[in-house]
């Protein structure tokens, strides 16, 4: 059973950012209002520019790690607020871990003033480099609480008790998703994840960089079929009370997607290998179990399809960006999911 209303005030915080912005559109779409909270740091004005005149869309720049008050009442609360790549995120990690827990503790108290929905986005990197495989929510995890990526991975656990801890207290009623990797159009050209990164070095005829062997393997989904999870995971009723895995289960070789890659552009770009970097996961596929029976959910594009709607997208806005000019700054280097 799912709780919707209609005409819903609903604030989206990180909803600038890839995720978020799709998410605002389907809530727009179903006619709710939308108040987009974002600060920018990985977020991009281009994501919602096309909805600034939409009579139901407010835009606020701010960081949730600043106590945030709402001028007006608001009916659910869906935290996508925080770099969610390794460049991204091990760029500035103390201001990473802060958002994950002190935004958090901010929006979940915002959540309570107003007596609205809450939910957390959390990541399939609460599972570490898994020992398990695939991925069930009851598994605790195998996470290097003081490595290069502890302050996203560490920063999401620490969240997710604190949605918990609130909900066993009666205070918000907070649901957890726990998101495997997700691609689509407006990712970043330059965010460093690894669907992003083979299909612009394709497009550009770049030798296309896989860290490692590239038999570890990942699981995509196509960005609608998350935000459609999100969306069913705020709403069912009864709150499960439990994370809910949300992603596709079918696995690929890091090696699997570059040749897809090369074979949807059309491009001669050879393959180059790197380093593998640390703590960096050797298996992820999520058991979706759990969302099949309480939200009546999975995915429906598979890898194939979603691919052919997003390297056009790329194509058509590197054509509009060209690469940086030898010389000039570069991006971070890639990470390898």
């Amino acid at each position: 059973m799912h709780i919707s209303k209609p005409n819903m005030t609903i604030l989206v915080a990180g909803g600038a950012g890839f995720v978020g912005s799709h998410l605002c559109d389907a809530l727009l779409a179903q006619g709710h209002r939308v108040i987009c909270v974002d600060n920018f740091q990985t977020g991009s004005i281009a994501n919602v520019q096309p909805l600034h005149n939409h009579p139901g869309f407010r835009l606020i720049e701010a960081d949730i790690c600043d106590p945030f008050v709402a001028d007006e009442p608001i009916d659910q609360v869906y935290n996508l607020a925080c770099p969610a790549s390794p460049p991204q995120y091990q760029a500035d990690p103390m201001h990473t871990m802060m958002t994950s827990v002190v935004g958090t503790g901010n929006l979940l108290r915002l959540a309570e003033r107003h007596g609205a929905g809450f939910l957390q986005a959390s990541t399939s990197e609460v599972y570490g480099d898994p020992e398990e495989h695939p991925q069930r929510e009851d598994y605790w995890g195998h996470v290097n609480c003081t490595g290069p990526r502890a302050c996203y991975d560490e920063g999401k656990r620490a969240a997710e008790t604190l949605c918990f801890d609130m909900l066993r207290a009666g205070r918000v009623d907070a649901r957890v998703v726990r998101i495997f990797n997700t691609y689509g159009p407006r990712m970043s050209p330059n965010d460093g994840r690894i669907v992003s990164n083979l299909i612009v070095q394709a497009v550009r005829g770049q030798p296309l960089t896989i860290y490692g062997s590239g038999e570890q393997t990942r699981s995509f989904c196509y960005v609608s079929d998350l935000v459609a999870g999100l969306i069913a995971l705020m709403n069912v009723d009864p709150n499960p009370g439990l994370p809910v895995n949300i992603g596709n289960p079918g696995e690929f070789t890091i090696s699997e997607l570059a040749e897809l890659v090369l074979e949807m552009t059309g491009s001669r770009s050879k393959i180059v290998h790197r380093p593998l970097p640390e703590d960096d996961p050797q298996r992820r596929r999520p058991d979706i179990e759990r969302a099949r029976q309480v939200l009546g959910w999975e995915p429906r594009l598979p890898l194939t399809e979603g691919l052919a709607l997003t390297i056009p997208w790329f194509a058509e806005r590197l054509r509009e960006t060209p690469p940086a000019r030898r010389g000039t700054r570069q991006s971070v280097a890639a990470a390898p999911w």
